[in-house]
């Protein structure tokens, strides 16, 4: 490798529920730097969560959720005599997560609703029931992965 990786940052616990995944899912929202409006869409989100799925609570549906899209392997390209492969590989737990959130946020932001809010809510919803963008984009990851099978002895 041409650079060692990079270290993890210690993330404080958010302060309503005290988890560092949901610190580390408003990072990742956060724009400009305005982490209290960050915070505020996510909880208001989780309010709306908690008003439709009434069954688990609104952090174990976000927690279900994100495990939902979460990929466990994705393709990298690979360069091999003259032709470029894309070769499946396996997904590091820190790089799992991150993508996952990344397609959550995404996916929330492009969805049809008013204010950020009710659309994180919805794609948390979708994602919960294994449906919506973030859960369709893992499985395409997961298709692609599948088909170029046959190249992963060109693994490095």
């Amino acid at each position: 490798m041409r650079k060692s990786r990079a270290k993890d940052r210690i993330l404080l616990p958010d302060p309503k529920f005290g988890d560092q995944l949901i610190t580390r899912f408003v990072n990742n929202m956060m724009v400009d730097g305005k982490k209290t409006k960050a915070f505020s869409i996510f909880y208001g989100a989780m309010e709306i969560v908690d008003k439709k799925i009434e069954e688990v609570e609104p952090i174990e549906a976000f927690k279900k959720g994100l495990a939902n899209v979460t990929p466990q392997v994705e393709v990298r390209s690979r360069r091999v005599g003259g032709a470029t492969f894309q070769i499946p590989q396996p997904v590091r737990d820190s790089r799992k997560t991150a993508l996952g959130i990344k397609w959550m946020i995404l996916n929330a932001r492009k969805r049809n609703g008013k204010g950020m809010e009710q659309k994180l809510a919805d794609e948390i919803i979708a994602a919960f029931k294994e449906e919506g963008g973030a859960f369709k984009k893992k499985e395409d990851t997961h298709r692609m992965a599948e088909a170029n099978k046959a190249f992963s002895h060109f693994r490095f």
